[in-house]
């Protein structure tokens, strides 16, 4: 039986991929054969999930730079693993895709830090994007 994952569940296959690719080192490719192998009811082809991982992986680098270039006395390889694959995430949705609110990628990388970390990491989180849009001057939506 094979599944489709809504946004937020592939948010969350995204950031253990993601945190998955910063421990082992390896390609994306590899690592989603793993996926494929380890959860094959998964619908990866033209899926949310399979277009987060691969924008994210192939920007990985000026993501990295955007947040070490306008987020003071944080730099992505002093973040947690955890904590850094969320924002990354994160970062690629505001800066990448115009179809998503900047808003809605904050709250699910808050919603995504409290369902892997703790509500310290959550803060944290919100407090580096909140950052970076300010730093960027990019839109959010009101009430933020």
């Amino acid at each position: 039986m094979t599944r489709e994952l809504n946004r937020h569940e592939a948010r969350e296959v995204a950031v253990q991929l993601l945190y998955q690719m910063d421990i082992n080192q390896e390609s994306l490719e590899e690592n989603l054969e793993v996926l494929k192998s380890e959860q094959p009811e998964l619908i990866l082809e033209e899926s949310f999930l399979l277009e987060l991982l691969e924008g994210t992986y192939e920007k990985l680098e000026e993501i990295d730079n955007t947040i070490n270039n306008n987020v003071i006395d944080w730099k992505v390889d002093r973040m947690g693993k955890v904590d850094r694959n969320i924002i990354r995430l994160a970062m690629y949705e505001i800066l990448f895709k115009d179809d998503i609110p900047v808003a809605v990628s904050i709250n699910e990388a808050v919603e995504l830090a409290k369902s892997f970390s703790d509500e310290k990491s959550a803060n944290f989180i919100n407090g580096i994007l909140g950052k970076l849009v300010d730093a960027l001057d990019l839109e959010r939506e009101e009430g933020e």
